[in-house]
């Protein structure tokens, strides 16, 4: 509900973490879950800060997983704070049109209202930025492998260029555009699903 106390409280959260830079973020969590905080069972940090195994060099696969808590909580946050604004947006917009004053004057349930009519429809939207976004996310994450020292395609990608290795460099471009690609595509079939006007033969 607009203008509600938790209406209040997720704005001022997005607002918190578009404003908040991301490698300052990043410092702060290693901070408080790497030096401060302890695992109760091992005595150890709470999460790692950085470096991984190779999962195909005796590498532990839940290793891996609990090293990309850190990373993934940095690199979410500005990335959330922004879906969330625009998803309130498109919300606010969408509960206002006729067919959701329909739909509750036929008598439906609230959160069938919100869920099956406003929800999908302030989806379709959003979809086409995560799909444009998904990439960038992959491929341009420097700075939180570099803090978190992650080796993945953004930190291989800039110090290719300052080594000029230039078949590095063409091999990250053409991932990028591959998955470019490929988030497009998923995102024309989430379209499908979303929208029931979009049919694929």
């Amino acid at each position: 509900k607009q203008y509600s106390w938790f209406d209040h409280l997720v704005t001022a959260v997005a607002f918190a973490g578009q404003s908040v830079p991301i490698f300052w973020f990043g410092l702060i969590l290693i901070l408080v879950f790497y030096s401060t905080l302890e695992n109760p069972t091992t005595g150890g940090p709470l999460f790692p800060a950085g470096g991984i195994n190779s999962l195909d060099m005796d590498g532990d696969f839940w290793d891996g997983v609990w090293h990309l808590v850190l990373p993934v909580t940095m690199l979410s946050l500005a990335w959330m704070s922004w879906y969330t604004r625009f998803l309130r947006g498109s919300m606010l917009e969408i509960i206002h049109q006729d067919y959701v004053r329909t739909a509750r004057a036929k008598g439906l349930v609230e959160y069938l209202v919100i869920g099956r009519h406003a929800l999908i429809n302030a989806l379709i939207p959003l979809v086409t930025l995560v799909a444009l976004d998904l990439p960038a996310l992959f491929a341009g994450a420097v700075f939180t492998e570099t803090i978190f020292s992650w080796p993945g395609m953004g930190r291989l990608f800039y110090q290719s260029a300052l080594r000029r290795d230039y078949p590095v460099l063409m091999a990250v471009i053409m991932m990028t555009a591959v998955l470019i690609i490929l988030c497009n595509l998923i995102a024309d079939m989430v379209y499908g699903y979303l929208d029931p006007r979009i049919r694929y033969e």
